[in-house]
Formats: C-alpha cells, structure tokens, sequence
C-alpha cells in the first residue's frame, strides 16, 4: 500500500473527516468509518504524483477493504436490528406461561412477569423467583 503521509492535503481531509463523523455518529471516535476510508482514498487518488499513479493492484486491494468494511458495517446493523426485534419480540412474553429448560437440564414452566436486558442478552423474570434467558423458552402454555 503506498505511503500517504506525505501526501500535501492529507491532514485537512482526515481532520474534517474525524470531525464530521465525531458529530454525526455515536461510535467510537477513534475509530474509521467508510465515510473516512472513501475521503482518504479520495484525497490520496488527487494528490497523486502523476508520473508514478497508484499501481492497478493498489487501488484493487484498496477497494476490496473498502467492500469488506462496508459489508462489516452492514453485517454489524442487521445484528442489532435482530437484537432489536428480540428485544421486542420478549416483551410480548410478558403475563404470559412459559415451559423453559432451567440452568440444570430441568424442564419447568412459569409465568413471566418482566423482561430485562442485559447488554443485548435478554433475561426474562419469572413469577417463581427465577430468571432465564429468552434462549431457554422452549415454548408458551
């Protein structure tokens, strides 16, 4: 990959680039997103040398990083929507009987009298006194 540190501009895009998605995005703000990656792509393929551009092979694998890091970003959203829906979908459970496998192999059932989430793993409370995870309910009596 060619060296892009000395490339007249560099700065500027990365600092405007950091600010904008500090401003816009909850994430961490160490980190680069597709919105970096394509400016400093951008930025390095205008300030070229044009008597020695970036090899063919370069700009390949530069775009196939960019392809695996938006494909990772959209892998990432469809996991919190599914864990969004999860999350909707148990509370549904709620005054409702459920038959689950308990922490011992055990099969019972109980009615379900809340629903909590603990980072992004949902347990729900049972009117026995336990707590399971959603992923226990083997079935709604």
């Amino acid at each position: 990959m060619a060296d892009i540190s000395g490339i007249s501009g560099y700065n500027s895009a990365y600092a405007t680039s950091s600010t904008s998605s500090t401003s816009s995005s909850d994430d961490d703000s160490s980190s680069l997103g597709k919105d970096d990656f394509l400016k400093l792509l951008i930025t390095q393929l205008t300030n070229q040398d044009p008597l020695e551009p970036m090899e063919n092979t370069e700009f390949i694998a530069q775009m196939a990083q960019f392809t695996s890091l938006e494909q990772m970003t959209n892998i990432a959203e469809s996991m919190e929507n599914l864990t969004n829906f999860s999350m909707l979908n148990a509370v549904s459970f709620i005054d409702r009987t459920v038959a689950y496998v308990d922490d011992e192999g055990n099969y019972a059932s109980a009615a379900v009298t809340g629903v909590a989430f603990d980072d992004g793993t949902v347990v729900l409370t049972l009117d026995d006194g336990n707590a399971i995870y959603l992923e226990n309910v083997i079935g709604v009596v």
